[in-house]
């Protein structure tokens, strides 16, 4: 017995260290992103991040003798996941050009209580009344960031809370989607994905398209390396240790998101943040806890 329970804290530790990894390269991405939209139209950032990215997992997939295109991808899940791919990539992605990435950051954590309630409703998994509240309260603390009423309240803020619910809708497409889909099938189509965002927002924003200069071309491929590295640390770390182990270090992405805003853009932290930020995390780690519970009674 002591040997495999040897083996599995070893595979939970690996895991939460590729966590921690894809939420360092998730954070980096973002910082990329939020600089090369000093200098070029966000819609020619999503198109050519979107790009780099679908030709990174193309070449994975041909590499691993991958099919690029099979019945499943016209799935119904996966239509669904290209429209919640796009629309949660677009909105996050104006957030964190045109709002604090701290609090773009934060409002982003709260995307596993909507998946818990989604999943509730939708695939009617039994969700208790404890955790019912504890997703009330996480978004409670989305309330207190945005701070509807007040005078600090900007439109904008709720651009974050757009992007969460897409991310959101995302994470519960790809649930339903095909097993046969490989990582490397659900990357390539997620990135082209962010290309139609790109395009679609290109009609909105009507900015003409600029040669991007060494600065930004250095950003654009730093978020695309970032972006791919970030997928696949997340896929290591889903498939190497037990999900209840490994998902909350999820949570160290507000770590390197709030520490990158203040230190390399300026930004101050004020008490809503914090607070929001605090209901977010103690709730998503109650739920987190009850569902081990949950599962360990089972």
């Amino acid at each position: 017995m002591t040997p495999s329970i040897a083996t599995d804290s070893k595979a939970n530790l690996v895991g939460s260290l590729w966590m921690v990894l894809a939420m360092a390269a998730f954070a980096v991405e973002d910082v990329f992103i939020k600089a090369a939209a000093q200098t070029l139209p966000v819609s020619q950032i999503l198109i050519l991040f979107g790009l780099g990215g679908a030709i990174v997992f193309a070449g994975l997939a041909v590499l691993n003798r991958e099919s690029l295109f099979t019945r499943d991808v016209l799935s119904r899940p996966m239509r669904l996941r290209v429209f919640f791919e796009i629309t949660g990539r677009l909105f996050f992605v104006l957030a964190i050009t045109l709002t604090p990435l701290s609090s773009a950051t934060v409002i982003l954590q709260a995307t596993p209580l909507v998946v818990v309630a989604g999943a509730a409703l939708v695939f009617g998994e039994k969700v208790g009344p404890r955790r019912w509240v504890a997703i009330f309260i996480g978004l409670l603390g989305v309330i207190v960031i945005v701070r509807p009423g007040s005078d600090s309240f900007s439109l904008l803020s709720l651009l974050a809370v757009l992007g969460m619910l897409g991310f959101a809708g995302r994470d519960l497409a790809s649930r339903a989607a095909p097993a046969s889909l490989s990582a490397s099938i659900l990357g390539l189509y997620g990135f082209l994905s962010v290309v139609i965002a790109g395009l679609l927002f290109s009609l909105w924003e009507a900015a003409p398209f600029v040669r991007p200069d060494p600065v930004a071309s250095a950003c654009l491929l730093g978020a695309v390396l970032a972006g791919v590295a970030a997928y696949t640390g997340l896929m290591k770390a889903m498939r190497t240790g037990e999900v209840s182990a490994v998902t909350p270090f999820r949570y160290t992405r507000l770590l390197f998101g709030v520490g990158f805003g203040v230190v390399l853009f300026g930004e101050d932290i004020g008490w809503s943040v914090l607070l929001g930020c605090g209901l977010i995390v103690l709730s998503g780690l109650f739920i987190l806890w009850r569902s081990k519970q949950t599962t360990g009674q089972a």
